[in-house]
């Protein structure tokens, strides 16, 4: 009975002997295809404030050239197109003058000339003889034409990540499974309500801690910005992404920016930021009002005098 015992329990085991050196195999995560194997890093959440905070200090002044890529549409609605790619040059002094100068392809004429410093912006649309000025946050009501919703406060955010305000509060998640190894910085806000809400998130890249994505929401928490991040190289001792996916779904446009050309930190002059005035016969439309005869300029002078305010 015994050796019968012993004889069974022999055979279970090497059943499963056998069982596991066939069946069994180890498997690698492959979360990015050139780095399978290679060693994950950790920070805890003063960690990774720390990069926010410090990153966001680095740049005073920046200077780029980019192949911008526009898309209209969203991932909500099922749809997005995306539109011939061109040059535009940035150009940004702290805290908060920007401009960027789209232009046409092939014949290299100006596209678009949007400049923004400080809370209010301006945005020049000469194939149109329109000057469209408002207030730099995104639009209220949005215009038909999607790349009308565009706001230099868009580009601002998604180039200089900024850190939480004082009064917000903070927690990390990591975020790391067969597919991402990520952690997560959520940053908290208190709505209308008193609850509290997620204004924003900042992915890290657990490879390398440089920042993957960053995320914003509404007070119903849907998405307002969700922007990506990749190729991260360093340039005159500050590193800076190669690639700005910026994604705006509920004013249904978007922008891809790769850098070509870029300075950081060199002296820029302040006609940079100067836009010059537009030539007669421009529509000047100040946001929340129509365009029509009385607001076109023939001068300077008079145009600053036909321009409807709208508060």
């Amino acid at each position: 009975m015994e050796l019968r015992r012993a004889a069974a329990t022999f055979a279970l085991s090497c059943s499963i002997l056998v069982l596991t050196s066939c069946l069994a195999r180890q498997r690698s995560i492959p979360r990015i295809k050139s780095a399978a194997t290679q060693k994950l890093l950790s920070a805890d959440k003063e960690a990774l404030l720390h990069i926010l905070q410090s990153e966001s200090q680095l740049v005073d002044t920046l200077s780029a050239t980019v192949d911008m890529v526009p898309s209209l549409g969203s991932a909500s609605k099922g749809k997005i197109t995306e539109y011939k790619d061109f040059d535009a040059y940035i150009r940004y002094k702290k805290p908060t003058d920007i401009r960027i100068i789209g232009l046409l392809p092939v014949v290299r004429t100006t596209a678009f000339d949007m400049v923004a410093n400080g809370s209010d912006f301006r945005l020049y649309l000469p194939t149109k003889s329109r000057l469209i000025e408002g207030r730099n946050a995104p639009p209220e009501k949005l215009s038909p034409n999607k790349l009308e919703n565009m706001r230099p406060k868009v580009f601002l955010d998604a180039l200089f990540i900024p850190p939480p305000a004082a009064n917000q509060s903070t927690f990390a998640e990591d975020f790391t499974d067969e597919d991402n190894a990520v952690y997560v910085l959520h940053i908290m806000d208190v709505g209308p309500d008193g609850q509290a809400r997620i204004e924003r998130q900042v992915w890290f890249d657990r490879l390398n801690l440089h920042i993957r994505r960053q995320m914003s929401f509404d007070e119903k928490g849907e998405i307002l910005s969700d922007v990506r991040y990749n190729g991260w190289k360093t340039h005159n001792g500050v590193p800076f992404p190669n690639v700005i996916d910026i994604n705006r779904p509920q004013d249904e446009y978007g922008v891809v920016l790769t850098v070509e050309k870029i300075e950081i930190n060199k002296p820029i002059t302040e006609d940079k930021f100067v836009m010059q005035p537009p030539p007669e016969g421009t529509v000047i439309q100040v946001l929340g009002s129509k365009p029509d005869a009385a607001q076109q300029a023939t001068t300077p002078a008079d145009s600053s005098a036909s321009r409807k305010k709208n508060n």
